[in-house]
């Protein structure tokens, strides 16, 4: 159960999502909050927007009937410079509407291998793990992980580390971070040569600073791997411009070239 579909065992709630929009709008059709008693979870965008939807969803909650869906001007409706039409469909829900939203409103997950436990692949997951991402986090050091990781985190012992590369799912995005470059090597290599053989590993990418790149490189080069597969990897990884070497740094901008390079859902 996730956080909405569990509280609704004990109590109601009515479901606010955008039906539908026009012109520019604050999130897309599909976007929901679940609006209780005293609070709510999820968001359709902030504002006042979102403010009016929850009093009219309150109302709701408290018995006034209403129309299922109701369109809103962002811009002379309510003074956002969005500007756009917002259409939102208000519903009550309760615990016998627990197994079809358990499937409504789970979120598509991407397949993303994270190879090392170490200090920024720990920040890495606490950020990622926050995203519509279905993590294998694995490394050849079975007492790293911690006791507890989030529902979209499957902890993965691998000895020899890069055997796990064979079976990743098809789409995996692929971060290589380990405590060794000996493990990395031979991960980017497992990596390439399932890249040649099926080519469904949409991003690699390798920490390390571009002198580490060049080793890599005539490393992987003595191994038979042309340039055009070489380029498939990126490293350095994180986003151009933020160069700080904190792990929680680091996490943020490699998270964020991960969902700029290969968005979640999109192959």
């Amino acid at each position: 159960m996730n956080v909405v579909t569990s509280r609704l065992v004990g109590e109601e709630a009515v479901l606010v999502s955008v039906e539908g929009t026009q012109g520019s709008a604050p999130r897309d059709a599909g976007a929901w909050m679940a609006v209780f008693a005293g609070d709510a979870v999820g968001t359709i965008g902030g504002g006042h927007l979102e403010f009016q939807a929850i009093d009219e969803a309150r109302r709701r909650l408290a018995g006034a009937s209403g129309v299922p869906v109701r369109q809103y001007a962002l811009g002379p409706g309510l003074g956002q410079c969005c500007g756009g039409v917002v259409r939102l469909r208000f519903e009550r829900v309760g615990a016998a509407d627990i197994p079809a939203l358990e499937q409504r409103l789970a979120l598509p997950l991407s397949p993303l291998a994270l190879f090392g436990g170490g200090h920024v692949g720990k920040a890495l997951v606490n950020v990622l793990s926050s995203l519509p991402f279905a993590i294998a986090w694995i490394d050849s050091r079975d007492e790293i992980f911690p006791a507890q990781v989030p529902a979209n985190v499957a902890c993965e012992y691998s000895d020899p580390v890069h055997a796990a590369v064979a079976h990743l799912a098809a789409g995996t995005r692929v971060l290589i971070m380990s405590f060794s470059h000996a493990e990395d090597l031979d991960v980017v290599a497992a990596c390439l040569r399932r890249q040649r053989a099926r080519a469904d590993l949409p991003y690699i990418g390798l920490i390390g600073s571009k002198t580490k790149w060049a080793t890599f490189r005539h490393r992987l080069e003595a191994r038979g791997f042309t340039d055009a597969e070489l380029a498939q990897v990126t490293c350095p990884i994180g986003l151009p411009g933020i160069t700080g070497k904190e792990p929680e740094v680091i996490a943020v901008s490699v998270a964020a070239q991960v969902l700029q390079l290969a968005a979640p859902g999109k192959p």
